[in-house]
């Protein structure tokens, strides 16, 4: 019997996810809509997969530090990320961090079923369209200055693109205030630029729209 946790801020999708699992024969869904819910669920219930999207209300692209959070515990449960991010860089970076597969939301059920089976067996999925495009960002090496970023800077970096004071970025991601500037002041240097118009100018140029929208939506 599989046994599989959902981790997702917003009732439609949980409501959706466990439709379509029930639809397939799971028995045992656990849903939680925060990450921090979610790690403790994963810890009590002990579930087979975990499908759990990136952009939660702790941050931007937290997902990304639950999944590396995660693997320090538990190299072998499958992880399946569940989410709108089709950014190549954040593909990748979900895949570095430890993800198993990666589908997007406005994909078919179909293919979300198929990316959940073949997750489920620990097998990796990643849709055609998706692998072509990251494997032609790595044929490209590293044209995207983003390539280069931590999940922290990632993280940081969409809410400066947000217009979010340090103050508000350092509650989004539980961090003190002067992280939040120390973290800037390195992608300043990595970037290139000296001011934080200039950072913002940067972020807003080369962050896709979706990495800063779910964050902004889900403090609605």
């Amino acid at each position: 019997m599989t046994r599989v946790l959902v981790i997702d801020d917003h009732p439609i999708v949980l409501q959706g996810c466990r439709q379509l699992l029930e639809d397939a024969g799971v028995e045992q869904i656990v849903q939680a809509e925060s990450l921090a819910d979610g790690f403790r669920l994963y810890r009590t219930q002990k579930p087979d997969v975990i499908i759990v999207d990136l952009a939660m209300r702790t941050g931007a692209l937290g997902g990304l530090s639950f999944i590396r959070r995660l693997r320090l515990h538990d190299q072998k449960t499958p992880i399946l990320v569940f989410t709108m991010h089709s950014d190549p860089v954040i593909v990748s970076r979900a895949l570095e961090v430890g993800a198993t597969g990666y589908v997007l939301k406005d994909t078919s059920s179909d293919e979300v079923l198929k990316a959940f089976q073949k997750v489920r067996e620990n097998r990796p999925y990643l849709s055609h369209d998706l692998a072509s495009e990251v494997a032609f960002m790595e044929a490209r090496g590293t044209t995207n200055p983003l390539r280069r970023m931590t999940v922290r800077e990632l993280q940081t970096l969409a809410l400066v693109a947000e217009g979010k004071p340090y103050g508000v970025i350092a509650e989004h991601l539980h961090v003190s205030y002067k992280t939040v500037a120390n973290t800037c002041t390195q992608l300043k240097a990595k970037l290139g630029v000296r001011t934080l118009p200039e950072l913002m100018r940067i972020a807003i140029q080369h962050l896709p729209s979706s990495a800063i929208i779910p964050c902004w939506r889900c403090r609605q």
